[in-house]
This record gives structure tokens, C-alpha cells and sequence, in this order.
């Protein structure tokens, strides 16, 4: 008889900025160290994903937790004035 295995789908947040150079560097807060970039944003998001993966597989070849975000996260731009030096 097979066994059967059970799938889990993780949630991560990423944080996506735009390089000097053009495309996007890739940020995953919840994974210190888990950082990647793409030409485009397409590129940018599969590279993510790439990224994500391989750092989970390292944690379970290492047998260290999986950190999982506990609830939904957000991201905001704050404004804050700064007198010009001008």
C-alpha cells in the first residue's frame, strides 16, 4: 500500500524594493538571511519562491524549525518631515 503524503502550504511575507540598477531586490523577513533579486518583477517573484524553498530545505536537512508567520503581516510607508539642510 502507498503512503500518502500531506502537502502544507507556508505563507511568507515579501518585501520587494527597487534595485538602483533596475529590477527588484526580495527580502523574507520571517527567514534572516533570505534575500534574492530579479531583472523584473516576474524574475523577482520566481527567484522568491527559488529562494524560499532552498532555505527551508537547509533547515530540514539541518534539523532546525521552519519558522511560519503566525497571521497576516502588512507593510506601510511612514512620512516623516526632516528639516532640508538647505
Amino acid at each position: 500500500m502507498k503512503k500518502k503524503i500531506s502537502q502544507k502550504i507556508l505563507k511568507y511575507t515579501t518585501i520587494f524594493e527597487p534595485a538602483e540598477e533596475g529590477g527588484y531586490v526580495v527580502y523574507v523577513p520571517a527567514l534572516p538571511g533570505c534575500v534574492t533579486e530579479g531583472d523584473t518583477l516576474e524574475e523577482a517573484v520566481e527567484m522568491v519562491k527559488d529562494a524560499i524553498s532552498g532555505y527551508i530545505t537547509s533547515l530540514k536537512k539541518h534539523h532546525e524549525p521552519v519558522p511560519e508567520e503566525k497571521g497576516p503581516s502588512f507593510m506601510t510607508t511612514i512620512d516623516i518631515p526632516v528639516q532640508s539642510p538647505y
